[in-house]
């Protein structure tokens, strides 16, 4: 079973999550915040370092959508950006649709002292939950 990486993308910051080596639970595991790296080039540039750092061997990218399933104006940015990372990664990725990750990652938070630096990470733990309870021929590839 490979071990997922799964990702909350974001135009400041970007949640991370990973899978177990089985690949049955996700954990959080980090935010990229962009103004830690100066450029989204140098941001994906330690996304590949800590992927290949966790021999992570695909992505599961969320994919935001409005309340009636149609895309937002983020579902086109998310796209690119899972296309850039696929290619920079040379690992699959998959579209996983979402809708209210960070707003249910909050919740999952309530009482936590550090809520505002983990909710990222705490979204893409669930969007990678949400694509690991898929069977793989539901998966959505890139």
């Amino acid at each position: 079973m490979p071990k997922f990486l799964g990702i909350d993308y974001g135009l400041e910051r970007t949640g991370l999550a990973m899978s177990d080596p089985e690949g049955r639970m996700a954990v959080p595991l980090r935010v990229l915040e962009l103004s830690e790296f100066g450029s989204r080039k140098k941001q994906l540039d330690a996304l590949a370092d800590i992927a290949a750092a966790y021999g992570i061997e695909a992505i599961a990218l969320g994919l935001p959508l409005h309340g009636d399933g149609s895309e937002s104006g983020m579902s086109r940015q998310a796209r690119n950006i899972g296309a850039r990372i696929g290619r920079r990664l040379n690992l699959p990725v998959f579209l996983v649709p979402e809708f209210l990750s960070s707003f249910e990652a909050g919740k999952d938070l309530e009482g936590c002292k550090k809520r505002a630096a983990c909710l990222d990470a705490q979204a893409a733990c669930r969007i990678l939950a949400s694509f690991l309870e898929q069977p793989e021929h539901a998966r959505l590839r890139l």
